[in-house]
């Protein structure tokens, strides 16, 4: 099913983010907890791109599998930083074969030797390079795209990373899922302004659980999300204790949802970091309001 349709229903729904190994030893492993994911049916999962694309072949190969076997809609991630534009035709071949019907369109991460190297030469730059590419190519997939609740890492302002967005949305994108933040409030001035912009397109939040308090940096340096008090203080309380830390995370995030659900918010995405247990304890404490 196209995400597209999945969207236009507005009943609660939750959704999941997987990954694929990072090395070809961890597939097996990896495989499992995604399919432990997949049983408890959530509305879609999404498979991100194997790690610098080294071991991206196991993102269709994941994608298929959950679709195939479990009848639950996948999202397939393609990035295009580095990628030649016959790399990228060959891809989205790939994930038609695969019978994949929704792409997430991101540049990816700039690693330190990226940055490095000439971009003049590179044939994708930018996520709307690719959105074109896969718009005209006639694969008739639907396309999401990447959004930032506060602003884009690399944006001067948000205003002109309000701009490049519509430019993604003009180029092709049919919804949109944002990174990850902590404060709902942000969500919801940031929804307000693209719509003042002319962004028409259905908005996923994604929800981070943090349960563990190393994920706390990481979390800031990926996304640079403001991290209100009442989050901080959560950690100050709990960090030292990994079981009261990811009981005390998984509330939190389980929080975020029920008052994104209370503000008109239909779709939820949660990053559930290939941890069946915190995706299923995170569905259970919404169980009566989703309609499982």
């Amino acid at each position: 099913m196209k995400l597209s349709e999945l969207l236009k229903n507005d009943k609660p729904s939750l959704s999941f983010e997987v990954f694929p190994p990072k090395t070809d030893t961890a597939f097996e492993s990896v495989k499992r907890a995604t399919e432990e994911i997949a049983k408890l049916r959530p509305s879609f999962m999404s498979v991100t791109y194997g790690a610098g694309g080294g071991t991206s072949r196991y993102t269709l190969e994941i994608a298929k599998n959950i679709k195939e076997r479990y009848a639950v809609p996948t999202l397939a991630h393609l990035t295009c930083v580095s990628s030649t534009r016959e790399t990228v035709k060959a891809k989205i071949e790939q994930i038609k074969t695969a019978g994949i019907e929704n792409v997430m369109a991101l540049r990816g991460d700039l690693t330190p030797e990226l940055m490095a190297s000439d971009r003049g030469s590179w044939d994708y730059r930018y996520a709307v390079d690719l959105i074109r590419d896969i718009k005209e190519s006639g694969a008739e997939l639907c396309i999401g795209g990447a959004c930032y609740p506060e602003i884009h890492p690399e944006s001067a302002n948000q205003k002109d990373d309000i701009k490049y967005l519509k430019e993604k949305v003009d180029a092709g994108c049919s919804f949109l899922t944002t990174q990850m933040f902590f404060d709902n409030n942000l969500l919801y001035n940031f929804l307000y302004k693209i719509r003042e912009a002319g962004i028409t397109v259905p908005v996923i939040p994604g929800v981070m659980p943090i349960t563990n308090a190393n994920q706390v940096e990481r979390a800031i340096k990926l996304s640079g999300s403001f991290m209100p008090q009442r989050f901080k203080s959560l950690v100050d309380k709990f960090g030292t204790s990994p079981d009261a830390m990811k009981q005390a995370g998984i509330a939190y995030a389980t929080d975020q949802i029920i008052d994104l659900y209370a503000n008109g918010i239909t779709n939820v995405h949660v990053y559930s970091m290939n941890k069946p247990d915190v995706a299923e304890k995170i569905q259970s404490n919404l169980l009566d309001i989703i309609g499982k």
